[in-house]
């Protein structure tokens, strides 16, 4: 049969210099225009705002300034101001607090003066004192800080993150638009977001190399090396026919069904970005041999394939706790600002049916938005069967590859919880534990570099690293934060502050959010100011929760663009996807998926209600 060799989607461009010179002109343009007021205040506050709330804890525990006080003293306040900016006002979850937590968020300590102030706060604050403490912090950070009222070292602090934020949402429309357009090639773009990083002072050169990266980098690296590796031995092949083999009439339609019928629900309990892995290769076989002398190329039909395992990924998520870190930052937050507590089997319950529903949906969606001119995929299941037969039985390098694949696999699923149990002395993360497989298949002989140095997009890798640090830079600066607040408060005056209409606000714009930046961050950035209104709002009520698992959810809408998620970065390696295909089926369902949380919030959840809270 034909076979056509993928095409790198916009690689063979040159700069369209007539469409680049727009995001250019936008970006300098804010950069250019006065500084918002509202930039100045989030630049106070995430700049000028842990400093001033660390010295109002100490002068009132202490009764000395922050510079005067012995470490533990220090670390009391460090401790609280974190707390405070994750809405943990109770002394509870103070006292919760371990090395490990202090690590994570680079608060400097050690065991004994970690024990001494877990005992100072025991044996000499009521738990009161100490929240009313935090609410004092608040409001000094929130209120109490003015910008006009900063002099000295403290303006210039704030006038550094208001200009940060100025410059990560100019970064956010030149990145939006040359995504959009394909006006640079793409890892191109990667590129521009570490220079203008840089040349504008938001970060070093040497912090931005360190960006470049990140474990999720090295992840969709090592997961293209697996996938090169699966091809070329033919296990590829294996696997297809091991899963479609049954179906009487093999046309694209069921086998689209099929995929989402697999990755959506075990999207829930295992990582998205493993599964777009592992079915990439599935995928891209199926599409190789379905071409004919008749039809030597289909892109409707490649673009379809690609897409149905990329929708089914992020459709997924939502559906348990393990579906991402977005769903136990959600659940973080709201224990720890309400002391409300989701389970795990709660949160399925809740939130699955979810999934149920978008499955259909995001099945219909595809099939009405990409028209194969080959619909039937009888030819490729008979040829690849003839080439299987032709293989004979497993051989060696065949093993090999399945054997450290299912290692690769096993290690993914676990490598956390084995860390949490002490079982491995640190963390591996995916990314290494990707790139070790990628390692062991040269050392078994089943590849060499130069297979994957033919055979994996190497673009995509650094296309996927610049998103990461656009994601980073947006949630780091406060600009996440300042688009949140400043819509959420625009939205008030109209009567969008509370009930449903508030929900689908939130809902919204982290939807938004989360097609800029990974999931977690884009719930991290609107979950606290959504959770907060939420509180003065409908105190007590059902509504928390909900707002909680709604957020959730929206984080894991980014149908839209490339650099949304892994699986639409790890299925664009494929060579056959433009930008635009992500929104011809995502924009369709990015609003029925917001449609749908609202419904499930007004009829199935408001109905079940939450483990006996009054409704709101």
């Amino acid at each position: 049969m034909a076979k056509a060799k993928p095409k790198a989607t916009g690689y063979d461009k040159y700069v369209n210099w007539k469409l680049f010179f727009i995001p250019v002109v936008l970006f300098f343009a804010i950069l250019i225009l006065p500084t918002p007021y509202g930039m100045k205040d989030v630049g106070t506050e995430i700049q000028v705002g842990p400093t001033a709330v660390v010295n109002l804890i100490t002068t009132e525990l202490f009764g000395e300034k922050s510079s005067d006080a012995s470490q533990w003293e220090l670390l009391t306040a460090q401790i609280m101001e974190r707390n405070m900016r994750m809405g943990a006002l109770s002394k509870d979850r103070f006292l919760k607090r371990d090395l490990k937590w202090c690590k994570r968020y680079k608060i400097q300590t050690d065991s004994a003066n970690l024990k001494r102030s877990h005992a100072f706060i025991k044996e000499n604050v009521s738990d009161k004192a100490f929240a009313d403490l935090l609410n004092k912090s608040v409001e000094l950070r929130k209120e109490g800080l003015k910008y006009e009222d900063l002099t000295g070292k403290e303006r210039k602090a704030a006038d550094k993150g208001a200009w940060q934020i100025k410059v990560a949402v100019a970064m956010m429309v030149f990145v939006v638009f040359c995504f959009m357009t394909e006006c640079i090639p793409l890892p191109g773009v990667a590129f521009c977001i570490g220079l203008i990083l840089v040349f504008t002072g938001v970060v070093t050169r040497k912090y931005v190399a360190m960006l470049y990266w990140s474990d999720a980098c090295w992840f969709i690296m090592g997961s293209l090396m697996f996938a090169a590796a699966f091809v070329k031995t033919g296990v590829d092949k294996r696997m297809c026919l091991m899963m479609f083999k049954k179906l009487a009439v093999p046309n694209i339609k069921w086998v689209t069904l099929i995929f989402f019928i697999i990755i959506a629900p075990l999207a829930a309990f295992i990582s998205d970005h493993a599964l777009a892995a592992m079915f990439l290769p599935i995928g891209m076989l199926l599409y190789q041999n379905s071409l004919t002398d008749e039809v030597p190329e289909d892109k409707e039909l490649a673009k379809m394939i690609m897409i149905a395992i990329a929708m089914a990924c992020n459709i997924g998520g939502p559906g348990a706790p393990s579906g991402g870190a977005r769903n136990v930052i959600m659940m973080t937050y709201l224990n720890d600002m309400f002391g409300f507590d989701i389970g795990y089997f709660q949160w399925v319950t809740y939130c699955f049916p979810f999934i149920l529903v978008m499955i259909p949906v995001t099945w219909v969606v595809v099939n009405w938005r990409f028209k194969p001119r080959i619909t039937s995929l009888a030819p490729a299941m008979k040829h690849l069967k003839s080439e299987i037969d032709k293989m004979g039985k497993w051989n060696g390098k065949q093993i090999w590859a399945l054997i450290i694949f299912i290692i690769m696999v096993f290690g993914w699923f676990t490598e956390k919880a084995f860390y949490n149990m002490g079982i491995y002395p640190v963390r591996l993360g995916i990314g290494v534990i990707a790139i070790a497989g990628a390692v062991a298949y040269l050392l078994a002989g089943v590849v060499n570099w130069r297979d994957y140095q033919e055979r994996v997009d190497w673009g995509v890798v650094w296309l996927y690293a610049g998103a990461i640090i656009f994601g980073r830079t947006l949630d780091s600066t406060g600009a996440a934060y300042w688009l949140a607040r400043s819509v959420i408060d625009g939205l008030a005056p109209l009567g969008m502050d509370s009930g449903i209409p508030l929900m689908a606000t939130s809902n919204g714009l982290t939807a938004v959010l989360t097609n800029l930046m990974a999931d977690g961050p884009a719930a991290a950035a609107v979950g606290p100011i959504a959770l907060n209104m939420a509180g003065l709002v409908h105190p007590g009520t059902t509504f928390l929760p909900f707002m909680a698992m709604g957020t959730a959810i929206a984080s894991s809408f980014a149908y839209c663009l490339i650099i949304g998620t892994p699986p639409n970065a790890i299925v664009y390696a494929s060579g056959y996807l433009e930008p635009k295909d992500y929104l011809r089926v995502g924009v369709p369902m990015w609003f029925f998926a917001n449609i749908l949380i609202v419904l499930l919030t007004a009829v199935y959840w408001s109905t079940r209600g939450f483990s006996g809270l009054p409704g709101f």
